[in-house]
């Protein structure tokens, strides 16, 4: 899937911002780009970014992992990076109004967004959505094989499904007894 570009490099066709990453929402896609260097400055990876309309109002959440082997992500890291993200929102996005930010550990049941997150969690169980049916399905829950030339492949009940990265909406760890992978 690409885009037109239509900046400096008018008519350059550019790969689409990924579903999982914000295709098909701006406030997500620019979050990533935001977010993602302030994030490594500090040692932290960006796991997710979620912009959702909940009973509360709208909320954009950030997920984080450490960048920092066996280290867990910290009060005082989701505080920093809060506080560095409301100022990167006033400038950037300043027509962002009314929302709510949290920023959180990526957790046990760590959110799937990124194509390399897909090889480095080969051999964990996951679940994943797709927007499209794959194979007459959207729903798959089972052992991720890794990803190669765009495409995720899964082991379902000794079948494996190649699921176009593309067409994920949503995946994540699946986490059945409650000890980190």
């Amino acid at each position: 899937m690409c885009v037109q570009n239509s900046g400096s490099d008018a008519g350059a066709i550019q790969p689409a911002t990924p579903r999982l990453m914000g295709g098909g929402n701006p406030v997500v896609a620019q979050m990533w780009k935001l977010v993602e260097p302030v994030c490594s400055a500090e040692g932290m990876e960006l796991v997710f970014v979620e912009f959702n309309k909940e009973s509360q109002g709208r909320v954009l959440r950030l997920y984080l992992a450490s960048g920092v082997p066996d280290r867990g992500v910290t009060l005082e890291d989701c505080a920093g990076i809060s506080r560095q993200v409301n100022g990167l929102l006033d400038v950037y996005l300043p027509e962002l109004d009314n929302y709510t930010l949290e920023v959180s550990s990526a957790g046990l049941e760590r959110p799937l967004a990124k194509e390399i997150d897909f090889e480095r969690f080969a051999g964990s169980r996951v679940k994943i959505r797709t927007a499209a049916p794959v194979s007459d399905r959207k729903n798959f829950t089972g052992i991720l094989l890794g990803v190669s030339d765009g495409n995720v492949r899964l082991m379902v009940d000794d079948k494996t499904f190649v699921i176009p990265y593309g067409e994920i909406t949503r995946a994540k760890l699946v986490n059945e007894d409650g000890v980190s992978q």
